[in-house]
C-alpha cells in the first residue's frame, strides 16, 4: 500500500475551505466532497488528480447502455459493468486500509469500503441518468434504484448483488440485533454520506494512536458540515490535548462545557476539570 502523507498547512487549509464551501452549497456534490476528503488525506492528490477522478466517473458512466429500463434493469446494468467488467468490489482486508475511504484511491484500486463503492455506483449511475440514491443501512451502506414501491437494493461491496428483503433484514440484524425499519430504506442525504465517511476515517485512526493527525483532520472536516453532532467539538479538543496543543485544547474544552452546561451541569463540570488538567500540562 502506498503510504499516504497529508498536504502541508497552506494546502490543507485550502482544501478545508473548499470542503466547507461545497458542504454549504445549495446542492452539495457528493463526488466533490469525497475527493476533497481524499485531498486532505493524500498530499499527492492535486487539482489535476481531482479532475482525473471526475473524468474517470464520466468515462465509466459513458460505457453504460443508454437507459436500459426500470430500476431492476439499471441495477443489473451497473452490476454487470462496475462489478463485473470493471471489478469494483470489497474484501475484508479493505476495512484495515485508509485508502478504502478515499474516492480517488477506490477508483484506482477498484476496492473499498461499502460506502465508497456505493459512491462510485451512485455517481456513475447518476451521470447515466439512473434513478439512484444511497441507502444508509446500519453497518452496511448500499445503493437503491427506483421509487419506494419499486425499490431495488444492490450491494456494491458484493459486486452489485441485488438484495432481497430478507438480505436487507439480515444485514440490519447483523449490525444492530434489531429488525429492519422502513425508514432505513430512505435515500441518504449527501452530507450525511460525507459525515459517515469521515466517521469511518476516524474509526480507522482511533485503532492507530500514532495516526491522531488523521483523526484530527477528519473531525475538523466533520465540523465544517452544516449539521453535525455537538460532541465533535469535545472530540476535537481531546485530540488537540493528546497531540500536545494543551492551551488550544483547554480553550475548546471550556467552550464545549458552556454548551453542555445548559442541559447537564455535572457533565460540564467534568469537562471543565479536563480543561484545567490540560492547562496544568503547561506548567
Amino acid at each position: 500500500m502506498r503510504p499516504l502523507h497529508p498536504p502541508g498547512p497552506e494546502r490543507s487549509a485550502e482544501w478545508r475551505r473548499r470542503f466547507g464551501d461545497e458542504a454549504r452549497a445549495e446542492r452539495p456534490d457528493l463526488s466533490a466532497l469525497c475527493l476533497l476528503v481524499g485531498a486532505q488525506a493524500d498530499g499527492e492528490l492535486d487539482e489535476a488528480g481531482i479532475d482525473a477522478a471526475q473524468i474517470e466517473l464520466d468515462r465509466l458512466a459513458g460505457e453504460l447502455p443508454f437507459r436500459p429500463g426500470g430500476p431492476r434493469s439499471w441495477a443489473a446494468a451497473l452490476a454487470e459493468h462496475l462489478g463485473g467488467r470493471c471489478g469494483f468490489r470489497g474484501t475484508p482486508g479493505d476495512y484495515q486500509r485508509l485508502d478504502s475511504s478515499l474516492l480517488h484511491e477506490v477508483l484506482r484500486r477498484r476496492r473499498g469500503l461499502p460506502i465508497l463503492l456505493s459512491v462510485v455506483w451512485m455517481e456513475v449511475a447518476r451521470r447515466a441518468g439512473a434513478p439512484v440514491y444511497g441507502v444508509a443501512l446500519p453497518g452496511h451502506f448500499v445503493v437503491g434504484f427506483g421509487p419506494p414501491e419499486q425499490q431495488v437494493l444492490v450491494d456494491p461491496f458484493d459486486g452489485g448483488r441485488v438484495l432481497t428483503g430478507t438480505d436487507a433484514e439480515l444485514l440490519v440484524a447483523g449490525a444492530t440485533g434489531a429488525p429492519l425499519d422502513p425508514s432505513m430504506l430512505s435515500p441518504a442525504d449527501p452530507l450525511d454520506v460525507a459525515l459517515r465517511i469521515l466517521n469511518n476515517v476516524r474509526a480507522w485512526a482511533a485503532a492507530r494512536p500514532e495516526r491522531s493527525d488523521v483523526a484530527l483532520w477528519a473531525v475538523e472536516l466533520s465540523l465544517l458540515l452544516p449539521s453535525h453532532p455537538a460532541r465533535l467539538r469535545y472530540d476535537r479538543a481531546q485530540l488537540l490535548v493528546e497531540r500536545g496543543d494543551f492551551l488550544t485544547g483547554a480553550t475548546e474544552l471550556d467552550a464545549y462545557a458552556e454548551v453542555v452546561a445548559a442541559v447537564d451541569e455535572p457533565a460540564a463540570d467534568r469537562v471543565r476539570r479536563q480543561a484545567r488538567a490540560a492547562r496544568a500540562m503547561l506548567n
